[in-house]
């Protein structure tokens, strides 16, 4: 009789995470996925972080750690790199090879050291692609804090060094010309009700100057787009009115992204589609200019999707129409914030919808996690 063939070990896979909870649990669970398709992982930590594995453990008794000090990290990156010759030596160790070696992006020491065991080594973002930290603003009532991609294209830009040098520098001249002694104080197209926290309490950045709001300073319009300081009618707009008053109050669905905001294709069919199965009646004004907002005023109106710029963002207030608010770029993403968690007048729009069928069976990332699993184990 043969003997069954003894079944090939599990592909041997080395994780290192970054020793901070935004970025370690992101990766431990990702782990636990792993784990779950029959790979052997064995994962970097420190005492201190060791309770964050617990639930991993717990769930894949099979899995192993591996033990590193110290447990504090005064220099983050710096000192956590200090763990590679352990680390290394450690590996070097082991009586199966390791076939890979996912580290988180802060982690970046990690990538020689698995080309040196002759690894692959995978890269760990515990965020989107582009997206790899927050940018955090502790002076400004409620401390907001913004993910990179949510940041102005020009600072990152510039940040980036993606700016040429002197040009570089004449923006940053720019803007440090509004906040030294050269200015006397700031005027802003906004109003007490909605920014009054910000406005009664001067950040040190601006010099502590005086600063007016005086918004909304666009001339009111009624339904039919016609401006009450005699403004030229909105081609197009008291059609639109006409077809809205139809509708009962309060019904119908108004979407407007602006006139630079270009959807994409793909994301232009998504949102038809789901308001299409909605069932909600809706109008769609696509490459509108500013003007065409005022048919929020029309009492059919009963909800605004848009891409918070800060004129729509005034219009649809002043309207009292309520938003689901899908920021885009630029300071959009610093208005949503404002009006979803402060103001709440707004909603986040898409929130988990399409990022839950991502992960179910036929959806994109489960796709993408399958193969990821299927190629570590060509590997071994």
């Amino acid at each position: 009789m043969e003997a069954a063939p003894t079944p090939a070990p599990a592909p041997h896979v080395l994780v290192v995470p970054f020793p901070a909870q935004g970025h370690a649990l992101p990766l431990v669970d990702f782990v636990a996925l792993l784990a779950a398709r029959g790979l052997r992982l064995s994962v970097v930590t420190t005492p201190a972080n060791l309770q964050l594995l617990s639930p991993l453990l717990a769930a894949h008794p099979a899995a192993s750690t591996k033990g590193c000090g110290p447990g504090q990290f005064p220099a983050f990156m710096q000192a956590f790199a200090a763990l590679r010759e352990p680390i290394l030596a450690w590996v070097r160790a082991q009586p199966d090879p390791v076939v890979a070696v996912v580290a988180d992006i802060f982690c970046g020491w990690a990538q020689p050291l698995a080309r040196e065991i002759g690894a692959a080594g995978i890269v760990f973002s515990p965020s989107g692609s582009g997206d790899e930290f927050s940018v955090a603003f502790p002076s400004i009532p409620g401390a907001p804090s913004y993910q990179w991609r949510e940041m102005l294209l020009m600072y990152r830009n510039y940040m980036a060094g993606a700016l040429e040098e002197q040009v570089g520098e004449s923006v940053r001249q720019n803007f440090l010309w509004n906040v030294e002694e050269e200015s006397w104080g700031f005027v802003f197209n906004s109003f007490r009700a909605l920014e009054g926290r910000y406005l009664d309490q001067p950040l040190e950045d601006l010099g502590f100057r005086r600063v007016w709001a005086v918004g909304p300073v666009a001339p009111e319009t009624d339904a039919t787009g016609t401006r009450g300081a005699g403004g030229q009618e909105a081609v197009g707009a008291a059609d639109l009115s006409a077809w809205l008053d139809a509708f009962p109050d309060g019904s119908v669905v108004y979407v407007c992204f602006g006139s630079q905001a270009v959807l994409t294709p793909a994301v232009a069919a998504a949102l038809a589609e789901a308001l299409e199965r909605s069932a909600v009646p809706f109008l769609w004004v696509v490459g509108a200019e500013s003007s065409g907002v005022a048919l929020l005023r029309h009492a059919a109106v009963g909800w605004f999707v848009t891409h918070c710029g800060w004129n729509s963002t005034l219009e649809a207030v002043a309207a009292g129409v309520p938003m689901l608010a899908w920021p885009m770029t630029g300071d959009q993403f610093v208005n949503a914030r404002l009006l979803v968690d402060e103001a709440r007048v707004a909603v986040r729009a898409c929130a988990g919808g399409e990022a839950a069928r991502a992960v179910k069976e036929g959806g994109s990332s489960l796709a993408d996690l399958e193969g990821l699993v299927q190629e570590i184990r060509k590997l071994g």
